[in-house]
């Protein structure tokens, strides 16, 4: 992406604007400033919005602002530009038809932010010179509807972000800012919209995502901050991550430095003016100006902040001090920024080979409320089973009598089991498995804490559950089976909504049984996998294995073919995790025996560098808890050793 706001970024500490509304509420405006009439230089969609809202006042609706009294916003723009700000944000905090509805005028969210865009746009070409010039950044808000608890739908939010981007970026914005949020799956739906508007209007530009965290150290749903930052690495278009709103500077200093420790992007941070104090029935922001620079010359020096601004209560002279303080230095960056920036000159934050993939401190997936990480210390990646249609008849009952509530519990007894991730497949003839999906998945996008592993052969589910679950998802699964077609739609999804995958070593021969075809089937699953961006780290492969229940002579070896073939992969692909179904190994056994196979199998899967495993935990036993001549005698049939077979 070839971008003057990213080249300066790049090069010295950019300062934001402050606060909009702290100034919109020291204009004095009156009410007669909050009504819309019909002008002859306006779209047809505001002159009739205005002949049927008849005189009607919009209070509190500051971005009608923007056709009533276009020269206040433009000349609040101005005085933050005069104040030394590098970048304003246009007054679109809520250009929403969610937001808008609330004042009837659903239908302006495009005309809204492309007049917002274009005043923000000529204030900044009257300040912008050659040494110094100025961005306009396309700014959206939360909205006053939480997805995460069914208050709007993925749909409705993507589509009134499109709508708005699209204006923001046909007025002329340089940049794109989802701030003040505070549910990942918006953020989610935020970005995804960006990215459709960008590829809408055909101009690529920096997005930028701050989200908000409260005094009691979580955004407002309760996501700490590592979820937030995992989910949002997974999407190359998020140029700056950072915080704004809520608290002031001293409460946001532990997420910036864990920011600063941890993000590849630049970031971003916009306090308030300390936290506000009720006198005479108002909020009070008691944060000087001076206050303020102080700590975000802290911030530079201390954590590599390289966007600093204000948020509520913020004025021209705080961003005037702010601007004095660290505007224009050149910044180091924080650390871990630099750390890619150093070893991968040009890095645009496409995580496409291994070495970069090293370069993350998250490597891991995620919930609506927290981030696991991949590798576990003292164990593998567990996942738990039993949220399954086609492995728990208990979950098909539930699933069948729709006990959304048992199911749920259900899913929290896997977590208390001590599962890392949680399994879903809602696939049950003669259902309908989207709908089941979505519903399922929206329980436990708010119940569940774990993240979740989405499963369905069917890919139109898959982005139902996508547009469902916050976080970072991981999809089961892809193969060639039906060639590549369908696998580069899952890939194309994961890609869109920043999700890690597995991968079945199936071809259109069918599932690999030899060593050397699983290794083959890895690697051009690797290959497809990496044509999409998907770092290695994200992709789980499945070497597969044929039960040893049966006794068919031709299965007898698949135990060590899968043991070996996860040991080939691990070796040619040290970065790429691996996963199996465990339980496939025993099918067809009495439960006494499949526990002891299962335990045993799955022993020698991670001697071989097995990273995670499908299983039902508690019934896994540790080989110390098995006695020595059946553990013998499991180990004899996994690696097919006939010590007493007939000659």
């Amino acid at each position: 992406m070839d971008s003057h706001l990213l080249h300066a970024l790049a090069e010295r500490v950019l300062v934001w604007d402050g606060a909009m509304g702290t100034q919109i509420q020291a204009a004095n405006l009156s009410q007669d400033d909050f009504i819309l009439r019909a002008q002859p230089h306006q779209s047809e969609a505001v002159n009739a919005a205005a002949q049927r809202m008849e005189g009607k006042i919009l209070d509190g609706c500051n971005e009608a602002l923007v056709f009533t009294r276009p020269e206040t916003i433009e000349a609040i723009h101005g005085a933050y530009f005069a104040a030394g700000s590098d970048m304003v944000e246009t007054n679109t905090f809520g250009s929403t038809s969610i937001v808008l509805a609330e004042y009837e005028i659903p239908e302006l969210v495009y005309d809204v932010s492309l007049q917002a865009a274009k005043i923000a746009r000529r204030a900044a070409d009257k300040f912008s010179t050659l040494a110094k010039p100025r961005f306009v950044i396309g700014a959206l808000g939360p909205g006053t509807k939480l997805v995460s608890l069914s208050q709007t739908t993925w749909e409705e939010l993507e589509s009134t972000y499109c709508q708005s981007f699209i204006g923001l970026l046909e007025g002329g914005s340089d940049g794109l800012l989802l701030e003040t949020l505070q549910d990942l799956l918006m953020v989610k739906a935020g970005v995804v919209a960006a990215e459709r508007a960008m590829a809408e209007t055909g101009r690529q530009v920096p997005l930028f995502v701050q989200v908000t965290m409260e005094q009691t150290g979580t955004m407002l749903l309760g996501s700490e901050m590592g979820a937030a930052l995992n989910m949002l690495e997974s999407f190359a278009s998020v140029k700056a991550i950072g915080l704004n709103c809520a608290t002031g500077p001293v409460e946001m200093t532990p997420h910036i430095r864990f920011l600063g420790q941890n993000s590849t992007r630049p970031l971003s941070v916009q306090p308030n003016a300390g936290l506000p104090v009720m006198e005479g029935g108002k909020a009070v922001y008691k944060l000087t100006p001076d206050e303020l620079a102080a700590h975000h010359v802290r911030f530079a020096e201390e954590h590599g902040v390289a966007m600093a601004g204000g948020c509520c209560g913020t004025t021209p002279a705080h961003l005037k001090a702010v601007a004095e303080a660290v505007g224009g230095r050149p910044h180091s960056g924080n650390a871990h920024w630099q750390k890619v920036r150093h070893l991968f000159p040009g890095f645009d934050f496409e995580l496409r080979t291994d070495e970069q993939a090293a370069a993350l401190n998250l490597v891991g997936c995620s919930s609506l409320y927290q981030f696991q990480p991949y590798q576990q210390d003292n164990s593998f990646l567990i996942v738990g089973e039993k949220t399954n249609a086609n492995g728990s008849k208990a979950f098909r009952e539930m699933l069948a009598a729709e006990n959304w509530e048992g199911l749920t519990e259900l899913a929290r007894e896997l977590e208390g089991e001590g599962s890392h991730v949680l399994d879903v497949c809602a696939a049950y003839v003669g259902r309908n498995e989207a709908r089941d999906m979505k519903i399922l998945l929206g329980y436990y996008n708010r119940h569940i804490t774990v993240p979740l592993m989405v499963d369905s052969t069917e890919w139109p589910v898959v982005e139902v559950a996508l547009q469902t679950v916050a976080g970072k998802p991981i999809v089961n699964s892809i193969n060639f089976e039906d060639g590549e077609a369908r696998t580069e739609r899952i890939l194309g999804l994961c890609r869109k909504y920043g999700a890690a995958v597995v991968a079945l070593t199936i071809d259109e021969l069918g599932m690999a049984k030899t060593v050397e075809k699983k290794v083959e089937i890895a690697d051009r699953l690797l290959a497809k996998t990496r044509e999409f961006g998907l770092a290695d780290h994200d992709v789980f492969i499945d070497c597969l294995t044929f039960t040893l229940g049966s006794g068919d002579e031709e299965f007898r070896a698949s135990g060590e073919a899968t043991i070996e073939a996860i040991k080939e992969i691990r070796r040619l692909h040290p970065r790429v995790n691996t996963i199996l179904g465990v339980s496939n190994i025993s099918f067809g056994l009495k439960p006494a025996a499949r526990q002891i196979l299962n335990s045993a199998f799955l022993h020698f899967a991670q001697e071989a560098g097995l990273t995670s495993a499908i299983v039902h935990f508690s019934k896994i036993k540790p080989q110390s808890q098995i006695a020595p001549e059946v553990w013998e005698i499991a180990s004899d049939l996994v690696y097919d050793r006939r010590k007493f077979a007939v000659a």
